[in-house]
């Protein structure tokens, strides 16, 4: 199964082009002033709003959504996240897809997820890299078509240019091997939550090898997709804000025993794939 993200009409690359480009050249946003100012972290996702939803609506989306993650982060090159949907009101339409913006990122848009029919969206985590300080946004669309945002300013910096490693070749050894936990025990059609771990240094272009002195080469990962018995769970486009050996946290729903069949790409256009028995066999 592959599914192909977009975003309103636009291709993804389009789009992380786009807002790319706002992100290098916003009027005096990188300077360390503007940090801190309300009014042009406004302006900044004002334009952000231009560039990935054009001029749709957008509602706020106090009680249906959060963002929680640390005020101050310990290390900008692995901050967590949780975002979490319909925890206290209900979206007034099933949730189509869930779009997670780091403002002040070089490629803010640091994931769109879609779901399929074996989702549970309630709760996903993962870990980003943060530039500077920042406001995050998510933005939930329903399948009727709304939009709904809710926002959380984090103090970090410094995480898109923080080494991988130690040494560049040393991250590449294991890359794309997966590890799955689960958070209990499968009961068939109840959520149960899964951790997937994938190795992989997620090198952005902008990181310094500690060894060589040397930009090392941007190879990140670009797409994950889970299935289970073959029926799309979710699937996310993510970029360069990701950190290194990506850690994502979501819900499935569980009909019986079964396969989860996990797909990553990345800008190489490396393929990884693993599948992983549901419940998992005892060694």
């Amino acid at each position: 199964m592959k599914h192909q993200g977009n975003t309103n009409g636009f291709s993804r690359r389009d789009v992380l082009s786009a807002i790319g480009f706002t992100g290098i050249f916003a009027s005096g946003l990188r300077s360390a002033a503007a940090e801190d100012d309300a009014a042009a972290r406004a302006n900044r996702w004002q334009d952000l709003k231009a560039a990935l939803f054009a001029n749709r609506p957008m509602h706020d989306g106090q009680g249906m959504l959060a963002i929680d993650a640390p005020p101050r982060a310990l290390d900008a090159a692995i901050v967590p996240v949780r975002l979490s949907v319909g925890q206290g009101a209900a979206l007034p339409s099933k949730l189509k897809g869930l779009y997670f913006v780091i403002d002040q990122n070089p490629s803010p848009l640091a994931a769109h997820f879609t779901f399929g029919p074996k989702a549970d969206p309630h709760n996903l985590e993962l870990r980003v890299r943060v530039d500077q300080y920042t406001d995050m946004h998510a933005v939930a669309e329903t399948e009727t078509g709304e939009l709904y945002a809710v926002a959380r300013f984090i103090k970090a910096a410094g995480g898109c240019s923080a080494p991988a490693g130690s040494n560049d070749l040393e991250a590449l050894k294991e890359i794309g091997r997966m590890k799955l936990r689960l958070a209990g025990t499968a009961v068939p059609n109840q959520p149960l939550q899964a951790t997937l771990m994938i190795r992989h240094p997620n090198f952005n272009g902008m990181q310094m090898d500690q060894l060589t002195r040397n930009y090392t080469p941007a190879r990140y990962i670009q797409s994950i997709e889970v299935t289970y018995n073959d029926a799309l769970v979710l699937h996310m486009d993510t970029d360069i804000s990701l950190s290194s050996d990506p850690v994502l946290s979501f819900g499935f729903i569980p009909d019986a025993e079964g396969i989860m069949k996990v797909t990553a790409v990345d800008s190489k256009n490396s393929i990884f794939k693993q599948s992983f028995p549901v419940p998992p066999q005892r060694s």
